[in-house]
């Protein structure tokens, strides 16, 4: 009878360790997995403002920075909405 209780003891161990052994692979996979995923929009990130940068220089346009680049987006935003009253106003009214 000791006997059957040392090996259950044993085969819950066994099964605890195979247990705990799958949830730190699970996480080791899921960290490896997030660091090449970040890894990739790096790269990717780094590739787009090499480009960016590349298009700026064959036109001759120095490079903008954030605050130029939003300020650039406004004045075509409100030319934009000139553009769209005035198109408003040759429109015929019904």
């Amino acid at each position: 009878m000791a006997d059957s209780r040392e090996q259950s003891s044993a085969g819950g161990l066994v099964l605890l360790a195979g247990a705990a052994g799958v949830v730190v692979g699970a996480a080791g996979l899921a960290v490896w997995l997030l660091r090449r995923a970040e890894r990739r929009h790096l790269v990717q990130r780094q590739l787009r403002m090499l480009r960016l940068s590349r298009l700026a220089e064959a036109s001759g346009e120095p490079p903008v920075g954030r605050d130029q680049l939003h300020d650039r987006v406004q004045k075509l935003n409100q030319a934009i909405d000139e553009v769209r009253r005035q198109l408003e106003q040759l429109q015929p009214q019904p």
